[in-house]
């Protein structure tokens, strides 16, 4: 067992698959985009969100639903369950962000690393074209022989 020392952060743990796959899918949605992308100034009210976007609070009300089941925000501000939904503030919850981009420079990553592989692979190549073919290798073609011109032959 490895023995942390204050020097060395803990690993960050991997990304649940599913927690992973909730955040995508409620990120999936331009309007749900367009509320992360609002909260990111700081916390807001519920009822400024939806007139902000112009939507009804209803729909507003289910959006913010898909962001907090997914854990993408928290809703800060609301004493009780039953208190008054225009009330209630909601702020971003950085870790699943932090877990989807992690993910994505994984993702990167790889590319990077495929990508590298192939540039160096076409590179080859194409030196290996540009380079001029010896005159020794070069043979002469050959010249094509008729029955009329072969040896011990006469031509009717």
């Amino acid at each position: 067992m490895t023995r942390r020392t204050a020097a060395t952060p803990p690993a960050a743990p991997a990304p649940d698959g599913a927690a992973l796959d909730r955040t995508l899918q409620a990120l999936a949605e331009p309007t749900r985009r367009a509320v992360v992308g609002l909260l990111r100034a700081g916390p807001q009210r519920a009822g400024d969100i939806a007139a902000t976007l112009d939507m009804s609070r209803q729909a507003m009300s289910r959006h913010l639903r898909v962001l907090r089941q997914a854990g993408v925000i928290l809703e800060v501000g609301a004493a009780h369950p039953d208190d008054d939904a225009r009330a209630r503030t909601y702020q971003l919850d950085a870790q699943p962000l932090v877990e989807l981009q992690d993910w994505l420079g994984d993702v990167q990553a790889f590319w990077n690393t495929q990508m590298a592989a192939f540039r160096q692979h076409a590179e080859r190549v194409a030196r290996a074209r540009a380079t001029p073919v010896a005159p020794a290798t070069i043979s002469a073609r050959p010249t094509r022989t008729t029955r009329a011109t072969r040896p011990g032959r006469t031509k009717p």
